[in-house]
């Protein structure tokens, strides 16, 4: 993945305005999805961390208001591409069209030109045209007729698919489901939330309201400061011995790969951040492994005739896996001494 440089994203944000920053547009999101803060941080941490976002979940969640709610809270250019079984990769990247006036062949940009780029329903695009956000989503560039078009940044892909009704749909392949960082599920809301949602939706639409809370150029600058939270020597083996695990597990057929390594150390970063630390704990892998994990992953014949679910097969191998030993966690009931001590390798980092 192409990566800006630092002086390319700017400077770091000092803790108290990189808090205030970022509870603002968690409040902004907040105003259109009600009852949903955990849905909808993990979605700002994923753009944070530089990653791209699946929504899975039934119909009339809110999963597209969701992504438009993230694209209309930050001050950048945003599209949406309705995936249909008739759309083309062109209508994805661009496409060169022969100018009469020039008598040259000029570069028409696709809908992957954007900062925010909102896929919605994403499995009823035919495999050709999947493959054309390949790419865009691993290297933030495009290629078209031989020529690489830079993308801008930030560059973030909110995809959404429905996995109840699969007629007329091509299943994401390995390699595409690889690139999105994380996979959610909304998820019905409660019953308070849901009732104040017939409130503040029942006469008008809020999404149209809603003004931006943050630019590219806050961004960007959120983006430096997570790449400067810290991660420990024990956190990152406790990562790799976490996605080792899922290649090593009898019920998966397919584990997770070094991108995945690299994406839940990348999350974790953003995670932590959004907590108010300057370094990870075990438990921010943890509490990712499911959403950052699970997508990628394939269960063996007999799983499935279990019935066991990705999801499940992650969470028991984070329960299974031992933590880190100076580092106790709410998981391990195995471990015994004193907190405090437990903690000291962890301690932040002053900045």
């Amino acid at each position: 993945m192409t990566q800006q440089t630092r002086d390319e994203l700017g400077d770091i944000l000092p803790a108290d305005e990189f808090r205030t920053a970022s509870e603002a547009i968690v409040a902004n999101i907040e105003q259109v999805i009600e009852g949903k803060t955990a849905t909808v941080r993990l979605a700002l941490a994923v753009l944070l961390a530089e990653g791209h976002l699946l929504i899975e979940d039934v119909p009339g969640v809110g999963k597209t208001k969701l992504a438009k709610a993230l694209a209309r809270t930050i001050d950048c250019s945003v599209r949406r591409i309705q995936f249909t079984p008739d759309l083309l990769p062109s209508d994805v990247t661009g496409v060169s069209v022969y100018n009469q006036e020039t008598h040259d062949f000029e570069f028409k940009p696709g809908a992957v030109f954007a900062n925010l780029v909102v896929g919605d329903e994403i499995n009823r695009a035919s495999p050709k045209t999947q493959s054309a956000l390949l790419e865009c989503m691993e290297e933030r560039q495009v290629t078209v007729d031989g020529t690489t078009y830079e993308l801008q940044s930030p560059f973030m892909v909110i995809a959404t698919q429905n996995p109840i009704e699969m007629e007329g749909t091509y299943p994401l392949p390995e390699a595409q489901r690889d690139r999105f960082t994380a996979r959610i599920a909304m998820g019905y809301p409660d019953a308070g939330a849901e009732l104040a949602m017939l409130d503040v939706h029942g006469g008008a639409d809020p999404l149209h309201a809603l003004r931006p809370a943050a630019d590219a150029v806050t961004v960007r600058r959120l983006i430096a400061t997570v790449r400067d939270v810290h991660v420990a020597d024990a956190v990152k083996q406790y990562a790799v011995d976490l996605v080792t695990a899922t290649r090593e597990a009898p019920d998966l057929r397919l584990g997770a790969s070094p991108r995945a390594t690299l994406q839940l150390l990348r999350t974790a970063r953003a995670v932590a951040a959004l907590d108010g630390r300057d370094y990870v704990l075990p438990d921010d892998l943890q509490t990712l492994a499911v959403p950052v994990l699970a997508h990628r992953i394939m269960p063996t014949a007999d799983a499935q005739l279990a019935r066991r679910t990705t999801d499940a097969i992650v969470a028991d191998l984070v329960h299974r896996l031992p933590l880190p030993h100076d580092r106790r966690s709410p998981y391990d009931t195995r471990s015994t001494g004193n907190d405090d001590n437990s903690r000291s390798h962890y301690e932040p980092r002053g900045r």
